[in-house]
């Protein structure tokens, strides 16, 4: 199937946005990964010979909550040493311009409000590597909303020690950490803190999803724009789809890889790097960063 008419032209897209009000945005690994974030679930996907999506589980914190805690502790230090890019802060400026914006992030990286977005219009869809949790939940409920000690506890020390060679050669043996050193909940004092982030085979926040559902259902939506995902992967497909009103609704891809498939008349797919392609597509809002 052919791609629509002038899907891939910034002056009808700009001539789009201008006559748009509600503005969702799904954002994936992709706007992350152009301040130097690696995306682990990429090429490869190891980390130190370990699969990275088997160790984001509550299995794997089960069984080893030391190693878990080793790997979340080392993305939590990368993080802190990158900056957001110029496609967050795009995407900051234009929520403070339009109080109609809302943005969906599947990052757990911070980098959004770390460029002050609005946090009224963002909803961290898995989390955050820096909150903190109660392993008991719901038992517990204790949480810390932001905590970005570098290290967290003494025993992780070696995920914030750039010159420790043993946290990415993996022909090196990690000392095993054991549960007495890692840090637990000050409030029950039995259950381990975790990171507050979503692992695989748990559930999204319901209350979370059911403002996301409630705010698209509010009006029609102009316009959705994914971000270093792509539109036919879910969550992001998901709730592309869901805004959609057709005849009405433009879904604007912005991805390194190009994919026409699932497009319609009136929506746009540009290729390139979100941190070049955002700041230049919102540009009519927004002006010069």
């Amino acid at each position: 199937m052919a791609p629509p008419k002038d899907y891939d032209s910034i002056p009808a897209f700009h001539d789009k946005l201008l006559r748009s009000k509600r503005i969702l945005a799904v954002c994936g690994a992709g706007l992350s990964a152009a301040s130097g974030l690696p995306t682990f679930r990429g090429a490869g996907g190891l980390w130190r010979n370990h699969d990275a999506i088997q160790l984001a589980t509550p299995e794997a914190f089960g069984d080893d909550p030391g190693l878990v805690w080793l790997f979340y502790a080392y993305r939590r230090h990368m993080a802190l040493q990158v900056q957001p890019n110029a496609g967050h802060h795009a995407l900051a400026a234009f929520a403070k311009r339009n109080p109609d914006f809302l943005c969906l992030s599947q990052n757990v990286d911070n980098l959004h409000l770390r460029a002050h977005h609005p946090a009224p219009q963002l909803r961290l869809l898995h989390g955050s590597l820096f909150s903190l949790k109660c392993s008991r939940q719901p038992q517990c409920t204790w949480t810390d909303p932001y905590n970005d000690a570098d290290p967290l506890c003494p025993s992780l020390a070696a995920a914030a020690d750039d010159n420790d060679p043993t946290l990415l050669d993996a022909s090196k043996p990690l000392a095993p950490i054991p549960t007495s050193a890692l840090p637990h909940c000050p409030e029950c004092q039995t259950g381990l803190q975790r990171p507050g982030v979503v692992w695989f085979g748990e559930p999204l926040d319901e209350a979370m999803l059911d403002d996301i559902e409630a705010w698209i259902a509010a009006d029609v939506v102009d316009m959705v724009i994914v971000v270093g995902t792509s539109s036919v992967v879910y969550p992001a497909a998901g709730f592309a789809e869901d805004a959609r009103t057709e005849g009405k609704t433009s879904v604007v891809t912005v991805n390194m890889e190009r994919s026409v498939a699932g497009m319609r008349e009136g929506d746009f797919m540009f290729t390139g790097d979100a941190a070049s392609l955002l700041p230049e597509l919102l540009k009519p809002i927004i002006g010069d960063l």
